[in-house]
């Protein structure tokens, strides 16, 4: 595992995903469309986390260039903390989602990982995404 340091806390924007795990390519789909920027030209996460009931709640979000891009497009606002991440890169990522789940189970294992923190995932580009989970 790798490290990266967010310097600021992030503004980012978006949508939570009501029918996970299908509807998380309609959701960056979606995203994509209204910004016009594809991933490469603009950074685009996925943020999961379990509420109380064990449910997984997925949050498909594109970072924010300009202020109040969330209310233009009618989107949600979320922030990203600054922090020390650990991360895992996955290559070709759009040919291995279903190891996704496994990056995270196996990080959520390592001591230095804020297990109360979200499970994030950044697009980096159409081939690259990292894993990424707060150090603590």
């Amino acid at each position: 595992m790798e490290t990266y340091i967010f310097e600021n806390d992030l503004k980012v924007f978006g949508t939570e995903v009501k029918d996970f795990p299908n509807g998380i390519d309609n959701a960056f789909n979606e995203l994509i469309k209204k910004t016009g920027d594809g991933a490469g030209k603009r950074n685009y996460y996925g943020l999961s986390s379990v509420n109380s009931d064990g449910k997984i709640i997925y949050t498909a979000l594109a970072e924010e260039k300009n202020n109040n891009e969330a209310s233009k497009y009618n989107y949600k606002t979320y922030t990203i903390e600054k922090g020390e991440y650990c991360y895992t890169e996955l290559k070709n990522w759009r040919s291995n989602t279903n190891c996704i789940k496994d990056i995270f189970c196996e990080m959520l294992k390592d001591k230095h990982i804020n297990n109360m923190k979200p499970c994030i995932e950044w697009y980096k580009n159409d081939e690259e995404m990292w894993c990424m989970m707060r150090s603590l």
